[in-house]
């Protein structure tokens, strides 16, 4: 069955009444529910003001209006439930934090309508739906599918909303490990270069400028230990554009060993699954409890058995010096 609410507004001054856009009242009044699918309630003729169904997200609220708003049952996912296993880093009633495989799609799309992150949420949890959107129930952020490592879920909509402020705001903070080609001069630096789809073969992103629709992105990179013609780093997003790490080391002469798109497709005789790219480590503030959540992500065995090899290496080589 829907549930229905009903508001009055309370008084504002002449001076505020401009501020009081219909979707942001509602947004400050209803913490439980995102601006985004309160934007969709609007947008379906979902409420009423004064009566009448009201379906610009832009009119403005008037001291006395009564707003009724009626929450439909949410969609029917039209996915399947699967028993895949998670490694959970984290869990509780408003959040959860999984640590994902390299070669698990994060949500469903052409080509991969099951056997998905999302799958095995809804197996997991049973109050995903209408989270974040029909076919991406809960997921707060992407990790590409051969990229392992952290990844955090929202239980509930003012989770989802106010771990997706955290990210806009970049007040989450989110560390990579790689392990890429060649050695940096630099021990640290920051790569702030535009990211968009290529302009040729649609299928990548690349450097584009913003007036040809690049979005900025930013990267902080730090030296963890070389090794030899290869190098152990730490990356920090400042932004979240799609392939960003992977694009932006490549950019520097240094891609990601094992990367099929933008790496040089060179042999370090380790059978990798992906790209050598691990979200190491996610810090955020839980979104009810006020507190600090900082989660390490275990670093895969085949990463391990990387950075080990090339140690044993530089090491050989070293010592023929």
């Amino acid at each position: 069955m829907s549930s229905q609410i009903e508001l009055q507004v309370a008084a504002v001054s002449d001076a505020e009444a401009p501020h009081h856009r219909l979707d942001r009242y509602l947004a400050e009044q209803l913490t439980d529910l995102s601006r985004s699918r309160l934007q969709k309630l609007i947008e379906q003729g979902h409420i009423q003001v004064n009566g009448h169904v009201c379906t610009s997200k832009k009119a403005i609220v008037q001291v006395g209006d009564q707003i009724h708003i009626t929450i439909p049952d949410a969609e029917p996912l039209d996915l399947q439930a699967e028993d895949i296993p998670l490694d959970v880093l984290y869990e509780d009633d408003h959040l959860l934090i999984i640590n994902k495989p390299a070669g698990l799609v994060v949500h469903p799309a052409p080509g991969h309508e099951g056997g998905t992150l999302v799958n095995a949420l809804l197996a997991h949890c049973d109050r995903l739906a209408g989270i974040g959107g029909v076919q991406r129930p809960g997921i707060v952020h992407r990790l590409d599918k051969d990229t392992s490592g952290a990844i955090a879920v929202a239980k509930t909509d003012q989770a989802h909303q106010h771990l997706q402020a955290q990210l806009k705001a970049k007040t989450a903070r989110r560390d990579y490990l790689a392990v890429v080609y060649g050695a940096p001069a630099a021990d640290s630096g920051l790569i702030d270069l535009p990211i968009g789809r290529h302009l040729v073969d649609r299928k990548k992103m690349a450097i584009v400028p913003e007036e040809k629709g690049g979005r900025r992105a930013v990267t902080h990179w730090q030296v963890k230990e070389r090794l030899g013609n290869y190098t152990l780093m730490q990356f920090a997003l400042e932004t979240g554009r799609t392939h960003q790490i992977r694009v932006h080391s490549a950019k520097m002469g240094h891609p990601i060993v094992g990367d099929p798109v933008y790496g040089t497709g060179r042999s370090v005789g380790v059978n990798l699954p992906g790209q050598a790219l691990h979200a190491w480590r996610l810090q955020l503030e839980h979104p009810v409890l006020a507190t600090t959540i900082v989660v390490t992500a275990p670093i895969p065995a085949t990463f391990t058995t990387l950075i080990d090899t090339l140690r044993r290496r530089n090491a050989a080589t070293t010592a023929r010096i």
